[in-house]
C-alpha cells in the first residue's frame, strides 16, 4: 500500500514518529469483523452456526454482540445462512463503537444524518430493540436505495428513509438524540480498492466544509438538554478537534466525556478534548474519532 506524502506529513505534525509508526502499521490490516442483530438472532444462537460450520472466532471485551473471524475471508461470511437472512451484519469494530454511547429510551427520537449503507442505522435499531424512532438521512438515491435494502433485510421497522441533504434540514425537526457519523477523509482508514487510494488532498478540504455544516445543522434540530454523537473514520485532527472546538468556542454544546470503562482493550491516540476517543489503526482496529457533545438548555 503506497501512503499519500501529504498525508504522512499530516501524522508527522500531529503525532511523535513512534505513533506513526504505528498507525502506518495499522493501516496494513483489515480482520474480518461482524455484529449479531438482537431482531433476529440471539449471541447464542450465532456461536453455536459458526461451530458447527468450522469457523473461528474470537470475542471482544466491550460489545457481546461483536464477532472477530479468525480463519475465514469476508466472501466466506456472505455465502453463510445468517449472513443472507439478515442476523449478522458485517462492520469494523471501530465503527460499532459510537452507537454504544448513545443516550436513549423507548418511545424517543433519533437522527442519524449520514445513515448510507445502514451499519450503525442498523445497530441502533438492534441495540434498542427496535424501540426507538429513527430518522436515517441519505442524499444520494443509490446510497439511499441500498440504506433501505440493508434496513428492510435486517428487519428494522421503525426507521425512516429520507433521501435528503442532512445539511439542509428544517429547522422545525427536533430530535432526541442525533448520531453525525461524518463524511471524511478516510484518513483511520485508508479505504482502498485494488490498491488505489481514494484518500486525497482535495477529498479533505471537501469533507471539512461539509462537517462544519453538518455539525451546525445538528445543532439546531437536537432537543435542548439532549446529547449527540459526532464520529469520522479519521484521526486528523482537522476532521475532529478543529470543528468541535469552534462550536465550543460558540458556546453551543459541551463534552459530555465517554465512559472508557465499557470500551476496555481499544488501542488510542491522545485527543486534544478531554473526554473524546481516538481509536489508533491497529489489527484489529480502524482509526476512528468519537465525541459526545450535549446541547445547552439555554443558547
Amino acid at each position: 500500500m503506497s501512503i499519500p506524502k501529504f498525508l504522512i506529513e499530516k501524522l508527522k505534525a500531529q503525532y511523535d514518529d513512534n505513533l506513526v509508526h504505528e498507525i502506518l502499521l495499522g493501516y496494513q490490516s483489515k480482520p474480518v469483523t461482524f455484529r449479531i442483530n438482537r431482531l433476529k438472532t440471539t449471541v447464542e444462537e450465532v456461536e453455536n452456526f459458526l461451530q458447527l460450520k468450522g469457523i473461528s472466532y474470537q470475542k471482544t471485551s466491550w460489545f457481546e454482540d461483536a464477532f472477530i473471524i479468525e480463519n475465514r475471508v469476508e466472501d466466506d461470511i456472505k455465502s453463510l445462512s445468517i449472513y443472507e437472512d439478515g442476523k449478522i451484519y458485517l462492520q469494523s469494530l471501530s465503527s460499532m463503537l459510537p452507537v454504544l454511547f448513545l443516550d436513549l429510551q423507548d418511545g424517543q427520537s433519533i437522527l442519524d444524518m449520514a445513515a448510507a449503507p445502514g451499519g450503525k442505522t442498523t445497530e441502533i435499531a438492534s441495540l434498542f430493540q427496535d424501540q426507538v424512532l429513527i430518522t436515517a438521512v441519505e442524499k444520494n438515491k443509490i446510497r439511499a436505495d441500498r440504506l433501505r435494502y440493508n434496513i428492510t433485510k435486517q428487519g428494522v421497522r421503525r426507521a425512516t428513509v429520507l433521501e435528503s441533504d442532512a445539511s439542509k434540514l428544517d429547522d422545525y425537526f427536533s430530535f432526541d438524540s442525533i448520531l453525525l457519523d461524518a463524511p471524511c477523509s478516510g484518513s483511520g482508514t485508508l479505504l482502498s480498492q485494488n490498491d488505489n487510494l481514494y484518500f486525497k488532498e482535495e477529498l479533505l478540504e471537501k469533507t471539512k466544509r461539509l462537517q462544519r455544516e453538518l455539525l451546525r445543522k445538528a445543532v439546531q434540530v437536537l432537543k435542548p438538554g439532549a446529547s449527540m454523537i459526532y464520529s469520522t473514520c479519521s484521526i486528523l485532527e482537522e476532521e475532529n478537534e478543529v470543528p468541535i472546538e469552534n462550536l465550543l468556542k460558540e458556546n453551543l454544546v459541551e463534552v459530555v466525556p465517554l465512559d472508557f470503562s465499557k470500551i476496555p482493550d481499544i488501542p488510542q491516540l491522545p485527543s486534544k478534548i478531554s473526554g473524546a476517543m481516538v481509536v489508533m489503526p491497529s489489527k484489529l482496529y480502524e482509526g476512528f474519532f468519537i465525541v459526545k457533545l450535549r446541547k445547552r438548555k439555554q443558547l
